[in-house]
C-alpha cells in the first residue's frame, strides 16, 4: 500500500496538487475513485484493485478509528517521497451511501524562505516584517487551497530569537522550533485551556491555526489584547471581507481597531517556468484605520485583482488561471 500511496503523491507533486479526493460508493460495490483538481478540472486516476485497501491504510496511518468510519474524523501523518518529507492530513466524512476522504499535502519539512512565496518584492517585504512587530493581530486570509498554511509557517520560520507557541486544531505541520498545542474537545482541552497554558510561558509569538468560529475569533483577539503578537489564518476572499468576517463572528469594531495590525489575502498560481507563486493584497495598520474611518479602502491600497493583472501581463503566472480568477472576482 505504501508504494501505491507514493505513486499517487508523485502524481500530485507533478501536477502541483494539494488535495487528493477519495470516494467510496456503496451502490457500486464499494468501488474507490481517486481524483485531483488539476488546472481547475477534475482528473480521475486510473483504478487499482487495491484502492479500498489503500483507503483503509490511509485511515491507519492517520490514526483514525477504523470502526468509526461513519463519524467525521481527521488525522495527520508524514511520508517521504523521493527524499522529500511531506506532511499529510487525511479527513474523512460519510453519508449513508458515500464515504469521502481528502488527503491534503500540507507542505514539506524543508523550510521555504519568505521571498520564495511571491514574485512581488513589496509583498515579500510586508510579509517579512510581520514577526518584527512586538504585538498585535495579523490575519492571513484567502479561500481554500490558496496557500495560507504555507505562508503562515514560512513567516514563523523566518522569525529569529522568538519564543513561538502554536494552538491548532489539528497540528498540521510538526516543527521542533515551536511549542505546539493541539485542541482536543473530547479530552476537554479547549482554546480557553490552551490560551491559559500559553500565557504562563512568556510567548513572543502565538499562532492560532485558523479562525473558524466565534470561540477562536475571541481567543485570537484576547491573546493580542494581552500585548502579544498573534498570527492566524481566516477563510475569506479579500482583506475587507476578512474584517467583516471577524465582526460576523462576534468581534467588536473597537476591539479590531485596538489589535488588528495587518491583514493579507492571497491566491496561488502556477508559473509558466515551473513552480507556484502567491499573489497578495494587504492592509497595514494605517490602511485598516482608514477603512474603519471612511468605510472604504484608500487610494494607496492595491487590490488583489490589480496585482493579478500585473503578473499576468508580465508573464509570471499562468494566463488561464489568472483569467479564471479575475472572472470570478
Amino acid at each position: 500500500m505504501k508504494e501505491r500511496l507514493i505513486q499517487i503523491l508523485r502524481a500530485a507533486n507533478a501536477w502541483n496538487v494539494t488535495d487528493i479526493h477519495f470516494g467510496i460508493s456503496q451502490n457500486s460495490g464499494r468501488k474507490v475513485t481517486i481524483e485531483m483538481r488539476v488546472d481547475g478540472r477534475i482528473r480521475q486516476l486510473k483504478e487499482d484493485p487495491d484502492d479500498l485497501r489503500l483507503f483503509h491504510y490511509l485511515m491507519y496511518r492517520a490514526d483514525l478509528d477504523l470502526s468509526g468510519a461513519m463519524e467525521p474524523q481527521t488525522g495527520r501523518f508524514e511520508e517521504t517521497v523521493d527524499g522529500r518529507r511531506m506532511s499529510l492530513r487525511f479527513a474523512l466524512v460519510s453519508s449513508y451511501y458515500v464515504t469521502s476522504g481528502v488527503l491534503r499535502i500540507l507542505n514539506s519539512r524543508d523550510s521555504l524562505q519568505v521571498r520564495a512565496l511571491t514574485h512581488d518584492e513589496e509583498a515579500a517585504d510586508w510579509l517579512q516584517d510581520i514577526t518584527a512587530h512586538p504585538c498585535g493581530l495579523f490575519i492571513l486570509s484567502g479561500p481554500t487551497s490558496s496557500g495560507k498554511t504555507t505562508s503562515l509557517y514560512t513567516i514563523l520560520n523566518a522569525a529569529e530569537d522568538k519564543r513561538i507557541f502554536t494552538l491548532e486544531d489539528p497540528v498540521e505541520v510538526v516543527n521542533e522550533r515551536y511549542v505546539q498545542l493541539q485542541v482536543n474537545e473530547k479530552r476537554h482541552f479547549t482554546y480557553d485551556d490552551g490560551i491559559r497554558q500559553l500565557m504562563r510561558h512568556d510567548p513572543d509569538i502565538i499562532m492560532i491555526g485558523e479562525v473558524r468560529d466565534s470561540t477562536t475569533a475571541a481567543m485570537a483577539v484576547r491573546s493580542a489584547l494581552t500585548g502579544h503578537l498573534v498570527v492566524t489564518s481566516l477563510h475569506s476572499f479579500s482583506c475587507v471581507s476578512a474584517i467583516h468576517r471577524m465582526m460576523d463572528l462576534g468581534v467588536q469594531e473597537y476591539q479590531l481597531r485596538d489589535v488588528l495590525t495587518g491583514i493579507s489575502c492571497q491566491r496561488l498560481f502556477d508559473c509558466p517556468q515551473g513552480g507556484r507563486t502567491g499573489i497578495y493584497e494587504w492592509m497595514d495598520r494605517k490602511e485598516i484605520g482608514y477603512y474603519f474611518d471612511h468605510g472604504r479602502t484608500s487610494e494607496n491600497f492595491r487590490p488583489l485583482a490589480e496585482s493579478i493583472r500585473q503578473e499576468r501581463a508580465a508573464g509570471t503566472i499562468d494566463a488561464d488561471q489568472a483569467e479564471a480568477e479575475l472572472a470570478g472576482s
